[in-house]
């Protein structure tokens, strides 16, 4: 983990938000992005831009935007792969870049939380990467998803961006400023486990009941 965020860093700090913007992109909307620390790295996206960081990269505002165009337009590509390709998409076999298991967290979260998905999933790593190719290949209403998909990427691109810059200027943080991107995936990886271990639980308590 820590290598990747050190990868990941160092690329943003050479190629500023051009890099970002792409690594957000992929992340967001094409299903090969989902190993990608999208959120750590708009955490440090917003690091670099503060004194902190070293104005390494231009002042906030900047930083948000193309984080929020990014993920917004990462996810209308990936509604758009799955609105034309359909089903198929997900049809492949199990790989290094692909693993079924994704899809169907994905498909269950949606499920689960209808339309809001897209704006929860934005704070939930694997499923973010997945969530918008489900909707269309759900034929979500494609107004409905626009208008979610909007609000989601404003909350996570400037939201994590700005609590990346504010939090940078914390002297402990500043110097641990790893630690501390670590500690932001973890709380987002919070609810994907809290579902994982509600599934477990009833499917547990299911069984004694098939088992009769």
């Amino acid at each position: 983990m820590l290598a990747l965020l050190d990868f990941a860093n160092d690329w943003i700090s050479k190629g500023g938000l051009v890099v970002l913007g792409l690594i957000i992109f992929a992340e967001s909307g094409l299903l090969l992005g989902f190993f990608l620390p999208g959120d750590s790295l708009l955490f440090f996206a917003g690091f670099l831009a503060s004194s902190a960081g070293g104005h390494q990269l231009p002042a906030l505002p900047w930083v948000a935007l193309v984080a929020v165009v990014a993920a917004i337009a990462g996810d209308q590509v990936g509604y758009v792969i799955g609105r034309k390709l359909g089903p198929t998409v997900f049809q492949r076999p199990r790989s290094r870049l692909f693993n079924p298991a994704n899809v169907a967290k994905s498909e269950a979260f949606f499920a689960k939380h209808g339309p809001k998905t897209i704006v929860l999933a934005r704070f939930v790593p694997i499923v973010r990467t997945f969530v918008p190719t489900v909707a269309g290949v759900g034929h979500m209403h494609y107004r409905r998803f626009v208008s979610y998909n909007v609000v989601g990427g404003l909350l996570w691109g400037a939201g994590v961006t700005t609590l990346g810059y504010f939090l940078g200027e914390v002297e402990f943080i500043k110097k641990n400023i790893e630690f501390a991107a670590i500690v932001i995936v973890a709380i987002s990886l919070t609810p994907m486990a809290i579902e994982l271990y509600r599934h477990r639980k009833a499917k547990a308590a299911a069984a004694p009941t098939t088992a009769r």
